[in-house]
This record gives structure tokens, C-alpha cells and sequence, in this order.
């Protein structure tokens, strides 16, 4: 399950960096149209998280001014954004859930473009995720929660999620549902 789990983060990351740089490379260009920059390829980096290391792109631009908040550079440490990820993925993940949960997260309000941007790479992946096909069978199943820390309406309080992996016929591990 933490392997599922590992992967899940990993890839919600890589696509909240990607959202990231499109959206400041936009608000560049508004405010100056003079500007110009590029994509130019990704950095490895390896962030560590209570599931193990996880290896991401970290996207990067031709004028090297990208500051990504998701995980700001110099810091690998993720561990204070992994339950947040879960739980919108737990929740389904609304635009506005999005916007509450990075408000947790790093204490300001996200532009709707930003949210919007970051919804519209996720949800597909999502989407595919919940409506991909499923063995009949599973001669095993594990269920386990995750449980943490939610501030909602100013308290805090814990929520779980459960996570239900199935051993298939053939012996591959596979998440049915979050």
C-alpha cells in the first residue's frame, strides 16, 4: 500500500510543479509582454516522505526564475503535504477543495487560475485511475487507514482514509480504491 501510495504523491507532485511554471510563465507575460522564457527541461530531485523516497522532474526555465512553492528549492522534506495530498484524492478532489487544501498547506490563496490548471492535469489521471478495468477476482484484500490532520472551519481534527489493495490472481498488488 505504500508503494501505491509513494507513487501516487510522486506523480500528484510532478504535475502540481508542472501547473506551477505554466502559471507563473502566464503571469510573467501579462505583467510584461516583453518577456520571454521556456521550458527547459527537468532537474531530478528526491523529496522523502513518511512512505520512502520519491524520486520527481522538477521542471526548470530558460531564465532559471521558477520558484515552485510546492516543494521550494533546497527543500526535499514533503512530509507536511503528504496527508493533504491523500485527502484530496480521498475527497475526490473539487476546485475548491484544491484551494482549501493548498491554503492549509502554505497559508495564502491560490489564484483560480492556478487551481483550475492544477485540476485540469490531475482530474484526467484521476479519472482514468477510477474507471480503469478491475480483475473479477482478488483471492486477497487488504484494507488500511491513513489517518491525519485536518483544520477545518479552525479546528483540527483527524480523518482517515482508507486505502484497499487486492492481490490479484497472478500475484500483483493493485489499489482498488482510496
Amino acid at each position: 500500500i505504500q508503494n501505491a501510495l509513494k507513487d501516487l504523491l510522486g506523480g500528484t507532485i510532478q504535475n502540481m510543479l508542472e501547473s506551477e511554471l505554466d502559471e507563473q510563465m502566464e503571469q510573467e507575460q501579462l505583467e510584461d509582454p516583453e518577456y520571454t522564457d521556456m521550458r527547459n527541461g527537468y532537474k531530478s530531485k528526491t523529496l522523502r516522505s513518511s512512505y520512502g523516497p520519491i524520486p520527481i522532474q522538477v521542471p526548470q526555465d530558460r531564465n532559471s526564475d521558477f520558484e515552485p512553492k510546492v516543494v521550494p528549492k533546497y527543500s526535499r522534506d514533503i512530509s507536511a503535504i503528504e496527508g493533504k495530498i491523500i485527502s484530496m484524492y480521498a475527497k475526490g478532489m473539487s476546485t475548491r477543495q484544491i484551494s482549501d487544501q493548498v491554503k492549509d498547506i502554505y497559508g495564502f490563496e491560490v489564484s483560480e487560475n492556478m487551481v483550475t490548471s492544477v485540476t485540469n492535469k490531475l482530474l484526467p489521471e484521476i479519472e482514468a485511475w477510477q474507471k480503469r478495468p478491475l480483475s473479477a477476482v482478488y483471492p486477497i484484500v487488504f484494507i488500511d487507514a491513513i489517518v491525519f490532520n485536518v483544520r477545518d472551519n479552525g479546528i483540527i481534527k483527524k480523518q482517515a482514509a482508507y486505502v484497499v489493495l487486492g492481490v490479484s490472481e497472478e500475484g500483483h498488488k493493485e489499489v482498488l480504491t482510496i
